[in-house]
C-alpha cells in the first residue's frame, strides 16, 4: 500500500531505511514542515514525492499516513488524515491526553479505518520469544514483574531535545510506550496504577552540539515511580526518570510461580532473552523463537498493511495504543490525587507472531 510520511526528523531515517525491506510499503510520499529536510529524506531513500502536509493529506494515491511528527502533533495530525479518508500508522505515544487520543479512536471507528501506533518493537524477536516462552508455561503462571528505565536525559545526545521536556514528553511518555506496551503484551490489561512522581529540576541545560547553552523550561515529571496491577492479578514495579546517572537494573524481569524472564531491551527488537527456573543455578539464555531481531522500525506499520488486506485487526491497533496510554497517564494522576488509578480502558494484547514472519 503507499504510504504518505509526514515528519522527517531523526526517528524518519530509520522508518525509511526499514520500509524498504517490506513489500507491502511503498513509500509514495514525504512531508515536513521544513521542506528543505523532507526533500533531503526524498533524495536519501528514492521517494517520488516532496509535498506539503495539506497536499499529501489529499492526495488521491496515498493510502495509509505515517504520522513520525513531534508529540503534541499526533492525534491532530490523525483526526486530519483519518478525515481526509487516510489509514494512520503513528509514532508513539498516542496522544498526550486521554480526550484526544479518545476522538482518534471514535473518528477511526467512525471513517472505517485502521490505526496503529508504536513501538513495534514487541512483533520483534526477543519480545516474542518471551511471550512464547510464557505462554508455553516455562515460568509457570505470572506473579509479578520489574520494568526500569533510568538515564540522565537526552539534552545532552539529541540534537532537539526541547520536545522530551514538554507536555507529552519525559520519561513516561517517551520510553514507557516501549516498557507498558511490553507489559501488557506479556501479562495483559492493566487494571490499576499507583504512583509517585516528580519535576527534579525546573531546567534543563543542552549541550548537544546544536544548540549548546539553550535552557529549556521542563514542564512534564522526570522521575516516576509507582506499580500497576494487571487484570490477572500479576504487580509490576515500574521506575522511568531522566534523572539517574548509573544504575544496574535490568530493563524487565517477569517472576512466575516457576521461574524468573530476563526480558530484553524493549527499545531493540532482538535478544538476549535469560529463564532461570525454580531450583536452578545458572541462567540459560533461550534461543530466539520469531525473527525480526535486527533495527525493524516499519514492521508494525507492514503488519498493520496486512491485516487490512487480511480483513483482521492488527496487532498494534488503537486499543492498545489507548491502554498504554491511559496507565501512562495514571502515573501522574495517583501522584497527584494521592489514589489508586482504575483505568477505564480495555484491549485485547497483541496475538503471537507467526514464526516464519510476515
Amino acid at each position: 500500500m503507499r504510504v504518505g510520511v509526514v515528519g522527517c526528523g531523526s526517528i524518519s531515517n530509520v522508518y525509511l531505511r526499514v520500509a524498504q525491506q517490506f513489500d507491502e510499503i511503498e513509500v509514495f510520499a514525504v512531508a515536513d514542515a521544513i521542506p528543505e529536510l523532507a526533500r533531503e529524506r526524498a533524495q536519501q531513500f528514492g521517494v517520488p514525492h516532496v509535498l506539503s502536509t495539506e497536499e499529501l493529506l489529499n492526495h488521491p494515491e496515498v493510502e495509509i499516513v505515517l504520522n513520525l511528527t513531534p508529540p503534541k502533533a499526533h492525534a491532530p495530525l490523525n483526526k486530519a488524515a483519518l478525515l481526509a479518508g487516510k489509514h494512520v500508522y503513528c509514532e508513539k505515544p498516542f496522544g498526550v491526553n486521554r480526550a484526544e487520543a479518545q476522538e482518534v479512536l471514535q473518528l477511526a471507528a467512525q471513517q472505517g479505518l485502521y490505526i496503529g501506533c508504536a513501538p513495534d518493537t514487541v512483533l520483534g524477536a526477543g519480545i516474542q520469544t518471551c511471550l512464547k516462552l510464557i505462554q508455553d508455561g516455562a515460568i509457570g503462571e505470572p506473579v509479578g514483574a520489574g520494568a526500569f528505565m533510568l538515564c540522565p536525559g537526552h539534552e545532552s545526545w539529541h540534537p532537539n531535545p526541547e520536545f522530551y521536556y514538554e507536555i507529552g514528553g519525559g520519561p513516561m511518555l517517551d520510553m514507557g510506550p516501549y516498557y507498558l506496551t511490553a507489559l501488557v503484551t506479556l501479562l495483559g490489561t492493566v487494571r490499576r496504577v499507583a504512583g509517585i512522581s516528580r519535576i527534579t529540576r525546573p531546567t534543563r541545560t543542552i549541550t548537544s552540539e546544536a544548540k549548546y547553552g539553550k535552557v529549556i523550561q521542563v514542564e512534564t515529571p522526570t522521575h516516576i515511580a509507582g506499580a500497576m496491577e494487571f487484570a490477572n492479578g500479576a504487580i509490576a514495579t515500574v521506575v522511568m526518570s531522566f534523572d539517574v546517572h548509573a544504575h544496574r537494573l535490568p530493563c524487565i524481569e517477569v517472576y512466575g510461580a516457576e521461574g524468573t524472564l530476563g526480558v530484553p531491551d524493549p527499545n531493540g527488537f532482538g535478544g538476549p532473552v535469560w529463564l532461570r527456573r525454580a531450583g536452578e543455578r545458572e541462567w540459560r539464555e533461550m534461543p530466539l523463537t520469531h525473527p525480526y531481531a535486527e533495527q525493524y522500525r516499519s514492521l508494525g506499520l507492514a503488519e498493520m498493511i496486512q491485516a487490512i488486506q487480511q480483513g483482521r485487526p492488527n496487532r498494534l491497533n488503537g486499543d492498545l495504543a489507548y491502554h498504554v496510554l491511559d496507565a501512562m497517564l495514571a502515573f501522574n494522576d495517583s501522584s497527584e490525587s494521592e489514589r489508586h488509578i482504575e483505568l477505564e480502558s480495555s484491549c485485547t494484547p497483541p496475538a503471537l507472531m507467526p514464526t516464519e514472519g510476515l
